[in-house]
């Protein structure tokens, strides 16, 4: 029974963390949501039947495409427990089936381009949910409003500064406040149902389709900002690795969910009976002198509101880095019992300067939600897409229920994608463009490790021929073991062959070590492990790990132990390979992309600091390429 007793606890407990990390998106959509959906070039005039439509719409959507397809159908789909679009595609890229390798391009294409376009997102996301949060002081008085944009950037400069100490620590001190603006939202919503409880009748999701049909162009135009409520949803998917699916079921059925209906319903009765409060619905449902209180908490769950997609990015990195999509980077364990938590210097102070160009450009959250949402809806297209293909090959769906649940999802997500695709010219090119830049990067720095593989591959040595022509043309033999790490399992490394030319010399015992990203998120790196004899004192080794694991070198020398190789990690030698690239105009990328490839090997964390070599132990070893 206390075994029990525990574990309820436990879940109650990383519920309310996940509250703290994953729900902030989705939970700050009603500062701004109901009003753009009636302002501004985009809206529709404020009548009775639009306003019950919009509020019908609103509620199918947070259904259909959060609880739906995100909670029962997407986040199924799990990689070992990480979810997010690379997990997802890492799902799909098989490895030793024929029929389906005509496949992987597309795959891969779709999936990389789902997730540069999240990076646009997490962008994004900081920027509109703190200014609109900030932007409740210009309720109280208009002398706040030429402070409001230094005191957003504030705010965002100072999420960004506590991101190293890591989800758990951010969690614990995030999840009470935000069910804290939870069951404000609720009490916000009842007190405005209060006004006119006729509002109820929105349940009916025919006025949501009178709405489309009146409406017409117009509405559909409106489903870009009724969207709005929506975003943070697929940040549910890609955070799933830090927290499990239970907890994120857990805080959206029993919090976020609740909430957030009474609170829109609560919008909607106050603009049946007060259509004025349409300048800022969120706050003319509270009391003018709890209006101080009020923009303190909106602020707060907007700085919480970021956190989702920047840890969601953070993963995102990992994987893409794992997945051979960016160069390594160095990537930052926050605990020490969840594998999923993590901290990425690198990421996250260009998340950071991004958000900071995107408030100075854009300046309102009205002006931002012009531009948001084209990002989002790629991203969930795409998602559906995958999923798709994940139930009909892993799940073994057959193709009618396949084909059903693609149709029926497409069709709201490409609606969704329409509307939104007519705020480009209104800002939403920015996301679009960054995605773009991003997207060349991943692409450039995949096939130019292809290219560069193919280039080394061909100069190679065969690993036999050289244990038995050229060794034993070797007069001397260092004393001690030489662990050559090489990224390719055959042949002999460039550094072992340039180190033979140079200095004359192999030493005693000689381990060709290549460590393997497998598509999968965790690996059983002991289990996986190879260790195979090629020559006297000559050993082929290769471990295993997963795209969400970090790799650790004198760990598997430690392992070798125990398949027969007695090795000492704290007294072999680590020898490494330091590429210098020269882009050339042969057969490959263009020279452009061949250059930017050189820029990126030349910048990336070092091998040493990749697989945690004791840097006492390391050589060192240059050797030149023409890509």
């Amino acid at each position: 029974m206390s075994q029990i007793r525990s574990a309820n606890n436990s879940q109650i407990t990383t519920s309310l963390a996940a509250l703290g990390v994953v729900f902030g998106d989705i939970g700050t959509s009603p500062l701004y949501a109901m009003r753009e959906c009636f302002t501004g070039s985009h809206g529709v005039s404020l009548t009775p039947s639009n306003i019950f439509g919009v509020l019908s719409l609103i509620l199918w959507s947070l259904i259909f495409i959060v609880s739906v397809k995100y909670l029962a159908f997407v986040m199924r789909a799990d990689n070992k427990g990480e979810g997010g679009i690379l997990a997802l595609m890492a799902l799909l890229l098989p490895k030793d089936d024929r029929k389906v390798r005509k496949y992987i391009q597309p795959v891969v294409a779709m999936g990389l381009a789902g997730a540069v376009l999240l990076y646009g997102d997490g962008i994004i996301t900081p920027a509109i949910t703190v200014l609109g949060a900030v932007e409740g002081l210009k309720v109280v008085t208009p002398l706040f409003e030429p402070y409001v944009m230094l005191i957003s950037l504030g705010i965002i400069i100072g999420l960004f500064l506590i991101q190293s100490k890591g989800t758990a620590t951010i969690g614990k001190v995030f999840g009470p406040v935000i069910l804290l603006w939870f069951v404000v939202l609720a009490v916000m919503g009842v007190y405005g149902i209060s006004m006119n409880t006729g509002i109820f009748a929105a349940l009916n999701p025919g006025h949501g389709v009178s709405f489309l049909l009146e409406n017409k162009f117009h509405g559909f135009v409106v489903l870009g900002s009724i969207f709005l409520v929506v975003t943070g949803g697929e940040a549910l998917y890609a955070d799933m690795g830090h927290f499990g699916l239970k907890p994120i079921q857990m805080g959206w059925f029993f919090v976020a969910l609740p909430s957030l209906l009474l609170h829109y319903f609560g919008q909607g009765a106050l603009l049946l009976t007060v259509p004025e409060a349409i300048a800022n619905p969120f706050y003319a449902l509270a009391p003018s002198q709890l209006i101080y209180p009020l923009v303190a908490l909106s602020t707060a769950a907007a700085v919480i509101a970021s956190q989702a997609l920047i840890t969601g990015a953070f993963s995102l990195t990992q994987q893409a880095v794992h997945l051979g999509f960016l160069p390594r980077i160095k990537i930052k364990h926050t605990s020490a019992t969840e594998q999923g938590q993590i901290y990425i210097p690198f990421a996250n102070w260009a998340l950071m300067i991004g958000t900071v160009f995107v408030v100075v450009m854009f300046k309102n959250s009205s002006a931002l939600a012009a531009a948001y949402g084209i990002a989002v809806t790629g991203t969930m297209a795409i998602t559906t897409i995958l999923t798709c293909l994940v139930a009909y090959r892993l799940w073994h769906w057959n193709l009618v229920a396949v084909w059903t649940a693609a149709i029926v999802l497409l069709t709201i997500d490409l609606a969704f994608l329409g509307a939104n695709a007519l705020k480009i010219v209104h800002g939403g090119w920015f996301p679009l463009l960054l995605g773009l830049g991003l997207f060349v990067i991943m692409t450039t720095w995949k096939r130019g490790r292809q290219i560069l593989a193919s280039r080394v591959l061909s100069a190679m040595k065969p690993l036999d021929r050289f244990v038995a022509e050229t060794v034993p043309l070797v007069k001397f033999r260092v004393p001690g073991v030489a662990v050559m790490l090489t990224g390719r399992t055959e042949g002999i490394p460039p550094a072992l062959a340039h180190n033979l030319k140079i200095n004359k010399i192999i030493h005693e015992k000689v381990i060709l070590l290549t460590v393997l990203t497998l598509d999968v998120a965790h690996c059983d790196v002991a289990a996986e492990l190879s260790v195979e004899p090629v020559g006297p004192d000559f050993y082929r080794v290769i471990a295993r790990y997963g795209f969400m694991d970090e790799p650790n070198v004198p760990d598997v020398i430690r392992l070798c132990q125990q398949k027969g190789l007695p090795v000492d990690p704290a007294s072999a030698i680590y020898i490494i390979g330091r590429e210098t690239l020269i882009a050339t105009e042969d057969p490959g990328m263009a020279l452009w992309r061949e250059q930017l490839f050189a820029f990126m090997t030349r910048n990336a964390q070092s091998a040493m600091t990749y697989f945690s070599l004791p840097e006492k132990q390391v050589i060192e070893i240059g050797v030149q390429i023409r890509i």
